[in-house]
């Protein structure tokens, strides 16, 4: 395995010091560096470029929420660190955290769908926007439910309260550059010990996961349910969508160092 390059170890630090700090400080870490709906009073212009540092907290004795930030950085060290060694840091960096923002566009865009779908139903039965909002911050959403189905409310609700965390829009980013750059390298699954090649391996892990567990999961891709697949698919379009460029343009050659 490639030892680990400059860049990915300062974003594994960085990371590292986040979730220990924000183990520390408890909410007051999440409700300012998570990235929430912009029609949320918690939601800060920062958040987009933070969230991708933070990951899922550990509280009340349940260490399985460290599985978050452990996969992520594992597959940080194991797929960025290739990726550095032969765009060198700066381009890394870019593609990087361009992944991460394309993550938390993708999950805003599919938030304010499922935000304005329940919001547009609760108008058409009388309410104003400024009475839902206040019922959303109440914390009193027994009258919402009332109106809405349920798959309905928890996408509404979901969309409006559910903050997102973690770095995994930019891991799916490196993920999806892996693929483009080692099409024939072979990787496996710990539950999945057959060797498969990353140009199908990549794609059919986004399909299981983000396909089947987000549709067929608690709501509809994964809003409300604690997994923003959404996320996940807008950091895998973006690294596609600049691979796919840079491909055309030959522009992967060049290093930014």
């Amino acid at each position: 395995m490639m030892n680990i390059t400059p860049t990915v170890k300062q974003l594994l630090i960085i990371n590292i010091l986040f979730f220990i700090g924000s183990q520390i400080i408890e909410d007051a870490a999440y409700d300012y560096l998570s990235l929430f709906f912009f029609e949320n009073n918690k939601f800060q212009f920062w958040q987009p470029l933070t969230h991708m540092f933070m990951h899922a907290e550990v509280y009340k004795g349940n260490s399985s929420n460290i599985m978050h930030i452990a996969f992520n950085m594992f597959a940080l060290y194991s797929f960025g660190s290739t990726l550095e060694h032969f765009w060198g840091g700066k381009k890394f960096l870019f593609f990087y955290v361009s992944c991460g923002l394309g993550a938390a566009l993708v999950h805003t865009l599919s938030n304010y769908y499922f935000f304005e779908n329940g919001l547009s139903s609760l108008l058409s039965q009388g309410y104003s926007k400024v009475e839902v909002l206040s019922v959303l911050n109440g914390k009193n959403n027994q009258q919402l439910i009332a109106i809405l189905n349920s798959e309905e409310y928890r996408n509404f609700v979901g969309s409006y309260a559910f903050p997102a965390v973690g770095a995994s829009g930019a891991i799916y980013g490196l993920l999806v550059a892996f693929a483009f750059m080692f099409p024939n390298a072979e990787l496996a699954l710990m539950f999945i010990p057959i060797p498969i090649k990353a140009k199908y391996f990549v794609p059919i892990f986004m399909l299981l996961y983000d396909g089947f567990f987000g549709i067929f999961g608690n709501s509809f891709l994964g809003i409300g349910s604690g997994v923003a697949h959404f996320a996940h698919i807008g950091g895998a379009l973006f690294g596609f969508m600049m691979m796919w460029y840079w491909k055309k343009n030959q522009f992967n050659k060049n290093r930014w160092n």
